[in-house]
């Protein structure tokens, strides 16, 4: 998430009350997480087992609740409590805006396209010309649509991630300033639930076609001409490269990467990544030739245990 305009070291820590390391005229350019930082962002740390992780990063400014040496080049940030600082800064940034009408004011819809009744599309949207737009979609602020869309019924773009900490009094939500981008001549199911990224885009690439009730965390990337089925779960930060082939009731964990042509056959577990041009199956998901000799063994059991009694006597 980049800021309207540039802001100085000095300034975000008057925001975030925050001692600083670093010149006070530092350029600040925007926030962002560790996976898609760039120079001039401001990414955060709250764990000793990441401090190395944010500051070799390409982020040149690290909110970090332990003063450090600064690598050379980049600023840092000191708080107590840099989860808390952080969405302090993208309620400032990103603050929720209320709509007082189905359709925004400040919405673009392009020519052609048509929205069905009872549809919410929120401030900042941008939607494509020749789209059909069903009812009762929910489309969230900022969200981006590109051409010959077609959103069925129900479905929600926009929510916010997933993403919680864990703190003594309960659970404390990151705040989402991220958007949804979806490209050109996707199909979205009906009752489909996509999440806007913390910081970034989650993205849809053109040609792409989802079935009904499918779920796409944060952060997630989908590549272009992929097919995924009904009931799929896929968590934040997935990468799914070009032609992958996902079919019903699988669930993918969140920051991997499915290579390119992969095809996951149904209810399949995938808990790592997978490379591209294989079929893959089962929980965990493996290749099925893997997978194959996996269930020939297992079922080798039996004969063995009895063999081993024959042997005890």
């Amino acid at each position: 998430m980049k800021f309207p305009k540039p802001h100085t070291l000095k300034q975000i820590a008057e925001l975030i009350d925050s001692k600083f390391i670093g010149d006070d005229d530092f350029p600040v350019l925007g926030m962002n997480e560790i996976h898609v930082v760039t120079p001039g962002d401001i990414v955060f740390v709250d764990h000793p087992k990441y401090y190395d992780k944010a500051l070799e990063s390409d982020a040149t400014i690290v909110l970090i609740n332990k003063e450090v040496d600064c690598p050379e080049g980049k600023a840092l940030l000191i708080s107590d409590d840099p989860f808390r600082d952080f969405n302090v800064l993208t309620n400032h940034f990103k603050p929720f805006q209320a709509s007082d009408s189905a359709i925004s004011s400040s919405a673009t819809i392009g020519k052609n396209t048509i929205i069905q009744p009872n549809c919410f599309i929120g401030n900042n949207v941008v939607i494509g010309d020749h789209c059909v737009i069903h009812g009762n979609v929910s489309i969230y602020d900022d969200t981006v649509i590109g051409n010959h869309c077609i959103i069925h019924a129900g479905t929600i773009l926009g929510s916010s991630a997933f993403y919680y900490k864990n703190r003594p009094e309960g659970f404390d939500q990151l705040k989402s300033g991220g958007r949804v981008v979806i490209e050109d001549y996707v199909d979205l199911g009906a009752a489909c639930t996509v999440d806007k990224g913390v910081t970034g885009d989650t993205r849809i690439k053109e040609g792409t076609k989802i079935d009904n009730q499918v779920q796409i965390g944060h952060d997630t990337v989908i590549g272009k001409k992929c097919l995924i089925a009904s009931q799929v779960g896929i968590a934040g930060c997935v990468v799914i490269e070009d032609e992958v082939t996902i079919w019903g009731q699988v669930g993918i964990t969140s920051a991997i990467t499915i290579g390119a042509k992969a095809v996951i056959s149904a209810k399949a577990g995938v808990s790592k990544s997978l490379e591209g041009g294989k079929s893959y199956f089962g929980i965990p998901a493996d290749d099925f030739r893997s997978k194959y000799k996996e269930i020939a063994s297992i079922r080798k059991i039996p004969e063995i245990l009895e063999r081993l009694k024959k042997q005890e006597k």
